[in-house]
């Protein structure tokens, strides 16, 4: 499969799965006994997580789909993920990877620009 057709579809999963935790988000986990913090992180999270779906799909018309591609959906998983996964089990243990992921996004967003 061609590398711009991947990442289009990887874009629609990915912003259908971000609409989906942003539902979960709005009608499960804010209406919990979660701290503002934990719901705050889970906000962000979800932001970025639609943000970068929409990038992807510009990563499969840009010169180098796959480098692009390949460094946004890794941003997303460190990033995102590890947010997600703090705001809904309050376990901290993955946080580090935040930053990396924050920066696999920056370089992601270059490799669209190149």
């Amino acid at each position: 499969m061609k590398a711009t057709l991947f990442f289009q579809r990887l874009a629609g999963v990915s912003g259908a799965l971000a609409v989906s935790a942003g539902a979960y988000g709005a009608h499960g986990f804010r209406r919990s006994d979660r701290d503002e913090y934990l719901k705050e992180m889970f906000e962000t999270a979800n932001k970025y997580h639609f943000l970068h779906s929409l990038a992807l799909l510009g990563a499969a018309r840009c010169r180098k789909p796959v480098v692009a591609g390949t460094l946004l959906t890794s941003g997303m998983v460190m990033f995102c993920g590890s947010f997600y996964y703090h705001a809904i089990t309050g376990d901290p243990t993955f946080s580090k990877a935040a930053p990396w992921g924050g920066s696999l996004l920056i370089a992601g967003w270059a490799a669209i620009a190149l």
